[in-house]
């Protein structure tokens, strides 16, 4: 079933990658959108992020693989000016190394909120700016160090965190 089936055109699907999330650790990232009307968009992303960096007691960890369902509402058009997103996520993270030795891995679940500005720049490309947070449930492990594997505690409950600094590029189909 082609686009031309459903009665969209294909301005009404975009993919993005956020540049921030590249900054941040080597995070690599994609999100697909779909236009349903003039004013809703929805969308499916995925973060990836293997890298370990440094060895031994001075080994840093930002690893995750996210996965996120969302949508936006754009007051003026799709992919044009200010937008208010809604989105539900899973996230499996391990951290350690930043502020101590302790490492930390577990799964998080739960929603987000986020606003940001879309800037046309020409018929294809736009800049995406924004701002986001996500709250719900976390399940996790904390380690005295990133390779003895001593167990500090075992935790769940309710979290929120900042979720998305957007610097994005979307190519507009």
């Amino acid at each position: 079933m082609g686009l031309g089936a459903l009665g969209m055109r294909a301005q009404d699907f975009a993919l993005s990658t956020n540049f921030a999330d590249y900054a941040t650790g080597g995070t690599l990232n994609l999100e697909a959108s779909l236009g349903l009307a003039r004013h809703v968009s929805v969308s499916a992303g995925v973060k990836y992020n293997p890298f370990e960096y440094g060895q031994g007691e001075d080994m840093k960890l930002l690893n995750q693989r996210l996965f996120s369902l969302g949508s936006r509402w754009w007051p003026w058009h799709i992919y044009s000016e200010l937008w208010v997103g809604l989105k539900a996520q899973y996230q499996e993270f391990r951290t350690g190394g930043l502020r101590s030795p302790e490492t930390t891995e577990g799964d998080r679940y739960g929603g987000g909120l986020a606003i940001g500005y879309s800037k046309l720049l020409g018929k294809h490309f736009n800049v995406d700016v924004g701002l986001g947070f996500w709250g719900g449930y976390a399940v996790y492990t904390k380690y005295t160090c990133q390779t003895c594997g001593s167990i500090v505690e075992q935790s769940e409950g309710p979290f929120i965190l900042p979720n998305d600094l957007l610097l994005s590029i979307f190519y507009i189909f």
